[in-house]
């Protein structure tokens, strides 16, 4: 398999609420919308890779995706995160396995986990001979 492109998509119940947290409170870039102007699609930009807001939820909520998102300053976004209203389920903290990561929740009870790679984490080294 060859992967070219990849985005994450989400149904969300509310996909105005949705388009608007991900816009508005996480802050993120607009790559392109379609569909009609009074409801439309929405893919932002995701870091390499895309997030889709578009259609609807089946009302409910089942099982959904995570997303993770790896910052500069994790605890500088705790405190702009906090102060735009996100809900903050995790303060940030240092993990076992090194990295530095906090949780907020979408509308809809999408986990986003939001990270820090420390500059002395294996993550930042070459380990290539």
């Amino acid at each position: 398999m060859d992967v070219l492109s990849s985005r994450v998509l989400l149904r969300p119940a509310d996909p105005a609420r949705t388009r608007s947290f991900y816009r508005d409170v996480l802050g993120l870039a607009v790559y392109r919308e379609f569909g009609p102007a009074d409801s439309p699609g929405t893919v932002f930009f995701l870091g390499p890779g895309f997030l889709e807001v578009s259609g609807h939820g089946r009302g409910g909520t089942g099982s959904s995706p995570m997303i993770w998102l790896q910052v500069r300053d994790v605890r500088a976004e705790h405190e702009r995160l906090a102060a735009a209203g996100a809900r903050v389920i995790r303060e940030p903290r240092v993990e076992p396995w090194g990295l530095v990561e906090m949780w907020i929740e979408d509308p809809d009870g999408v986990k986003i986990v939001i990270v820090e790679v420390p500059d002395d984490h294996p993550l930042r080294r070459d380990h290539r001979t």
